[in-house]
């Protein structure tokens, strides 16, 4: 019973042990804590308003981490789609492609996330923590574009998983430019502040080896408690400093009480560490470059976005024209099967009156099959084109009226009357100005500088300044520690200076050779891909120019051949010619009909391709890149043909 009895009081001194040492202290930590936690500046907030360049307040954060909600994943197509669809037949303008390319195409909302995923990065470097980097090339797994036909399906669409990854100031390499001393130089600090507690409570029997002791407590065993509360507070800062306070509580008793001076005794302890470097690992600028660079790579991924909207906007123009010239193909074929019905009927009238051999009618037979097969292979690519232009404007073609709707386009192409021929050199300047490439480089660039800058801090000798506080306290309460604690009866106080001086430090030196070679290898390459947009523009143009002309020439060709044909098929009702020669006449028209839609599909494939070149897609089509971010068109877009 005896023993019993102990054991609650042990339990309950235990208890009164814990609350005497950890509310006190804990408010006491906290109080100094709350300015240093309560720092956020706003960066950005993506459409469903969720930050994920702030994270949540430190007071959501203390007692439990709680993920930041992303917005559910969205696979519907938007409603734009099947507003667009009646009597079974999907009524498609090139500005409609367009703005359901912005809302639903896939490689899009790939890109899509890369912003929020770029902001994460932010968050993360504020904790002092290198960025992870994201993906800046240009998502392409959406098939079709310039000739896809039903024997080349998803030729346009290249690229592991749909994407290609560029550097994007994330230390990747590209373009044979090895870029592995991004991130180099000292280590940045810890910007978190992280508070550290520790409490243990020990209840002690042990026997006693005494009689003298023995004989003092009447007992053959000596019990004592001890508990313990300790808090730690850390933190890193842009200078480059570290911070850390301590703060110790014991208490301890003993039924051996004239071993103690008190029983029970308090004992506590209040530290304060400060270091600063002065060379190496000084400076704010060198300490905030993790936020710099992810600040720059947000602005690469805005970049890449917009380039991934031309890019996407691109091929979505192609593929509709691809539809509206595989159309035209499917017209010629059908007037060349009438033609061809025609010279038969024709034929089989001669034959009946004794004008033609019979032969002449298997011949003209022959030719109509021919042209038939030609009508059925051009009808399987306008369905196959239709294909991939549905599949380039929608998440997914779950619903059966979208999915066996046959698309009609409403643009045709034309050919302006009077195009006047811009300059390459005005070309070229738009090129150099407006080509988002160009810009992300740039970027990349000074993230370079940044890093050489950061990796020579190495090259100087560690020197730091040391300072230090520690209060001592031993009383027989907590009010009596916590009193002498703060009035400083027991101080001790430190200040000195540690210096490491590397005598050849040859990891540092080849770091910083090899950055400052690897960011001349840069501006090369940047010169480079300057001259090749110089180029690309300039054939870009001539190609224009060129299928210009070739519309021109094909359209006389058409029309001197329709002529040749009619005169002919009149000789042929007279008798003054064959069938053979009819027959060659079909044959010259349906091949000029031919090279006209291909003369056309050229030139307006090359004027589409000028126009991304030149980074005008966006201008040209007056598309909104925020309606492209929100995946929510409310400008529509206008293309000029």
């Amino acid at each position: 019973m005896k023993h019993t009895g102990r054991a609650f009081r042990i339990g309950y001194g235990t208890l009164m042990t814990i609350r005497k040492l950890l509310f006190p202290s804990l408010g006491l930590l906290l109080v100094g804590t709350l300015p240093a936690l309560g720092q956020a500046h706003k960066i950005d907030v993506n459409p469903e308003g969720i930050n994920f360049a702030v994270g949540r307040p430190w007071t959501q954060t203390l007692f439990g981490q709680k993920p930041i909600a992303v917005a559910p994943l969205q696979l519907t197509n938007s409603p734009r789609v099947l507003s667009l669809v009646h009597d079974g037949k999907l009524y498609l303008s090139l500005d409609d492609a367009i703005a359901l390319a912005l809302e639903n195409n896939l490689d899009i909302a790939i890109q899509r996330y890369n912003l929020p995923i770029a902001d994460t990065d932010i968050l993360r470097a504020k904790a002092g923590s290198a960025p992870r980097g994201v993906s800046t090339g240009v998502v392409s797994g959406t098939p079709g574009g310039p000739g896809a036909t039903t024997g080349v399906a998803g030729a346009g669409g290249a690229g592991a998983g749909g994407t290609s990854v560029g550097a994007g100031g994330a230390g990747a390499g590209a373009g044979g430019i090895v870029t592995s001393t991004l991130g180099g130089g000292p280590a940045v600090p810890q910007l978190d502040p992280v508070l550290d507690a520790n409490f243990n409570v020990v209840d002690q029997v042990t026997p006693s080896n005494s009689k003298f002791i023995t004989s003092l407590t009447g007992l053959p065993s000596i019990q004592s408690h001890s508990g313990l509360a300790n808090f730690t507070y850390d933190q890193g800062f842009l200078t480059g400093a570290a911070l850390s306070v301590g703060y110790t509580n014991t208490r301890s008793s003993s039924e051996s009480s004239f071993s103690n001076l008190f029983n029970p005794q308090y004992s506590s302890g209040l530290t304060f560490s400060f270091s600063q470097p002065l060379l190496q690992g000084f400076g704010i600028e060198l300490n905030s470059r993790n936020l710099t660079q992810a600040k720059d790579d947000r602005e690469i991924a805005d970049i890449a976005f917009s380039q991934q909207v031309m890019a996407t906007v691109a091929q979505v123009e192609d593929i509709y024209w691809n539809v509206v010239t595989a159309n035209e193909s499917v017209k010629n074929a059908q007037e060349a099967v009438a033609l061809a019905q025609k010279t038969l009927g024709d034929t089989q009238r001669q034959v009946e009156i004794g004008t033609m051999a019979p032969l002449q009618v298997t011949q003209a037979k022959a030719n109509l099959a021919t042209n038939q097969g030609n009508l059925i292979a051009a009808q399987t690519n306008l369905e196959f084109n239709g294909l991939l232009l549905k599949n380039a404007i929608t998440k997914n073609l779950a619903n059966p009226a979208l999915a066996g709707a046959d698309v009609v386009t409403i643009n045709r192409i034309s050919l302006p009357a009077n195009q006047p021929i811009q300059p390459v050199q005005d070309l070229v300047k738009l090129a150099l100005q407006y080509r988002p490439e160009l810009a992300a480089t740039r970027i990349n660039l000074s993230i370079s500088e940044m890093s050489l800058k950061a990796t020579e801090n190495e090259l100087k000798p560690i020197l730091n300044l040391n300072l230090g506080y520690n209060s001592n306290a031993l009383q027989s309460s907590y009010g009596g520690t916590f009193g002498d604690i703060f009035r400083g009866r027991f101080p001790t106080y430190q200040a000195g200076f540690s210096l490491q001086i590397p005598l050849r430090n040859h990891a540092a030196q080849a770091d910083v050779a090899r950055a400052q070679l690897q960011l001349q290898q840069s501006y090369l390459q940047q010169q480079q891909q300057i001259n090749n947009i110089v180029i690309s523009v300039e054939q870009a143009q001539f190609a224009l120019q060129s299928s210009r002309a070739q519309i021109l020439a094909a359209q006389d060709a058409v029309t001197l051949n329709r002529e040749t044909l009619e005169a002919d098929q009149k000789k042929l009702n007279l008798g003054a010619t064959t069938v053979t020669q009819v027959l060659t006449d079909q044959s010259n028209l349906t091949d000029a009909e031919s090279k006209l839609v291909s003369a056309q599909s050229a030139y307006i494939q090359n004027k589409v391709n000028l126009e991304r070149l030149t980074g005008r897609t966006l201008v040209a089509n007056r598309i909104s890149i925020l309606d492209a971010e929100n995946g929510k068109v409310t400008q529509m877009p206008h293309a000029r043909q």
